[in-house]
């Protein structure tokens, strides 16, 4: 796998957020321009940023329980088209568990990952060519 600096040559920048949708009813968000407002936080998405944070720490311990019992690794996971060459070349396939993001190389091709890659559960972001999220589509676990 190749780090961080090195795929941000190959893939551009790696974004570290993604943005999400979510609905509030308006006595909610009333409560939220309050605190805002009087300068608890800076913004809407200060505030929303730190109660998801405080309910993951909140539930840490069973986070850890499932991830140690799936297996999934933590963190930003970068795989070129070399790594799964080497992986071809010995005959094995790998099944990719990742809680945060990975990222396939542009130089990986639909075939290669077809004949390397068993599965993938990821639950955060997944950067790939078009091309190769199709062809693994029935074996893209996203948790969504």
């Amino acid at each position: 796998m190749m780090t961080i600096r090195e795929a941000g040559k190959e893939m551009g920048s790696v974004s570290e957020t993604e943005k999400i949708t979510i609905n509030l009813g308006p006595v909610d968000l009333g409560r939220i321009d309050l605190l805002v407002e009087q300068g608890v936080y800076t913004n809407r998405t200060d505030l929303i940023r730190t109660a998801i944070r405080n309910q993951i720490e909140r539930h840490d311990t069973v986070i850890q329980e499932i991830t140690v019992r799936h297996s999934y690794s933590f963190g930003v996971l970068i795989y070129t088209a070399s790594d799964f060459e080497k992986l071809r070349a010995q005959g094995k396939k790998v099944s990719i568990h990742v809680v945060g993001m990975l990222t396939l190389g542009s130089s990986v091709t639909p075939e290669l990952a077809l004949e390397t890659i068993e599965s993938i559960r990821i639950r955060g972001k997944l950067i790939a060519p078009k091309a190769v999220r199709e062809a693994l589509a029935d074996r893209i676990s996203t948790g969504k």
